[in-house]
């Protein structure tokens, strides 16, 4: 076993999918991450050119997916690989068939360890046959993960569930159970019927990831669930507010103002 760190590349087409990842690996000793390319043109010439020992590959990434990936680089040249899923049910089983490390959005700290332990202890093995069977299980699998791809896509997009820490515990609140969201400083808290959770990502970043049309940013500091605003109060100064079934009142920029009504007709 070499003595220099395990050199990993990060391969995801979602900025917070990456920095998730990321976040995880400085807590490994030995790690260094060599690139974070955000699309599967990027990862080919990352893979040939850095060489690295491990990588996690997202799936599904527009263009050119995870498997394609694969098949460009070829089952010989590719290093171990953790695969980064939206996939649920009979995707899942290929992957388990072949034995490989999967992780499936969204994962909790102790999953990520346990592929990822998987993973290094076979990139620092000299045994690259087991690694070629794995992977050419998974590219004869394509009515399990590849053709299966587009019908994921656009659901794979957006945020299902949201991982909130609590007490050391990592706990999935469905997004559909959100009514609210509103910014407090480098955190964002989630309202869900009479409870709150805080979570360490940006109000951008959400409103990027959640569904448009469930969710609307009604205000910088503000997200709502379309289908929890009960009232929309005109006031008389032109100020806006959204009155939700759950009684809370949101204030609404003049700027969005508009939007929302049209959103609410529709």
């Amino acid at each position: 076993m070499s003595d220099r760190p395990l050199r990993v590349l990060v391969v995801d087409d979602e900025p917070l999918g990456r920095q998730r990842i990321e976040d995880l690996l400085h807590r490994e000793p030995d790690v260094e991450i060599v690139g974070t390319p955000g699309d599967g043109k990027a990862a080919v010439e990352a893979i040939q050119s850095l060489h690295p020992d491990l990588v996690f590959l997202d799936v599904q990434m527009p263009r050119m997916s995870g498997l394609e990936v694969i098949r460009t680089i070829g089952v010989d040249r590719m290093p171990a690989t953790i695969f980064v899923t939206a996939h649920d049910t009979h995707a899942l089983e290929a992957f388990e068939l072949a034995a490989v490390d999967y992780l499936v959005k969204p994962f909790d700290d102790d999953r990520f360890e346990q592929a990822f332990l998987r993973a290094r202890r076979h990139a620092t093995s000299d045994d690259s046959s087991l690694l070629r069977e794995r992977l050419l299980a998974i590219l004869r699998e394509p009515a399990a993960v590849g053709n299966d791809q587009q019908k994921h896509t656009e659901t794979s997009r957006y945020l299902e569930r949201i991982a909130v820490e609590s007490r050391g515990k990592v706990r999935f609140v469905q997004a559909s159970d959100v009514d609210y969201i509103l910014a407090d400083g480098p955190y964002a808290e989630l309202f869900v019927a009479d409870r709150r959770h805080l979570i360490r990502e940006s109000m951008q970043a959400l409103e990027d990831r959640l569904d448009p049309a469930r969710f609307m940013r009604i205000h910088r500091s503000a997200i709502v669930r379309l289908d929890a605003i009960d009232v929309l109060h005109k006031g008389a100064g032109g100020d806006y507010e959204v009155q939700l079934k759950t009684g809370a009142r949101l204030r609404v920029s003049r700027s969005r103002r508009e939007d929302l009504e049209r959103r609410l007709r529709a």
